[in-house]
């Protein structure tokens, strides 16, 4: 395990409720290390997702701190900040956000062209993601061509193309069967040998139960934090 990717201190995140205050993380405090996979789970609403956006900051905190490799994510500017979320954090989403009409190799160039990555760096790049999540035979394949599990692959692909230092992941298995989810699941721990963090926010207890920790919410707040191995 490597040192500590994220610490979050009394971190909040509330919204005017009528005359009142709704939280959706309440007091959050964690130390998450590199080289883990962690399981966030708790019932709809508790604030996982909440919790996994304002890591890789897509989303803000009302007040608390988020500390990312030692930095205090909450004091970056919105070009440091862009900065954060292309450099260090790789996105998967439930619902596989690629582009259909699209082929594999075209869906994983998109971030490094937004990033403005030389085109002499991209192939190599691309073609050293695909391998990664086995998909060499498909890189020409359009996406709408592929399987839900494939389709999935592809996103893994695009989000650690740059090679980030987290992979944070929203339900990623949310829409596979139990064989595609497996694959899914073994990639993604493949993913954290290799020393990337990986983030995950699941409804499934069987995926929680692969990862090194589970982290449970309720209301916003941490009320369980288990070390698995």
């Amino acid at each position: 395990m490597g040192g500590i990717m994220y610490r979050t201190e009394n971190l909040n995140k509330s919204y005017a409720d009528g005359d009142g205050v709704c939280y959706a993380l309440k007091d959050v405090n964690l130390d998450i290390s590199k080289g883990q996979m962690v399981a966030i789970v708790g019932e709809s609403g508790s604030g996982k997702s909440t919790l996994l956006n304002i890591l890789g900051a897509i989303d803000s905190a009302t007040d608390g701190k988020v500390i990312a490799n030692g930095k205090n994510i909450a004091g970056l500017s919105e070009e440091q900040l862009s900065t954060y979320r292309s450099k260090t954090v790789g996105f998967v989403f439930q619902a596989f956000h690629i582009i259909d009409c699209y082929t594999v190799y075209d869906n994983i160039e998109l971030p490094l062209i937004i990033n403005k990555v030389p085109g002499s760096q991209r192939d190599d790049m691309i073609r050293k993601a695909v391998a990664r999540v086995g998909l060499d035979d498909k890189l020409r394949t359009k996406c709408n061509k592929l399987s839900g599990g494939e389709k999935q692959r592809v996103a893994i692909a695009r989000a650690l193309v740059h090679s980030p230092d987290v992979i944070l992941a929203d339900e990623p298995c949310g829409n596979l069967d139990s064989r595609n989810s497996e694959s899914i699941m073994e990639l993604l721990r493949g993913l954290v040998d290799e020393d990337t963090l990986v983030v995950m926010v699941t409804h499934s207890k069987t995926d929680a139960r692969l990862c090194d920790r589970i982290i449970t919410l309720s209301d916003g707040m941490v009320v369980s934090d288990e070390i698995i191995r």
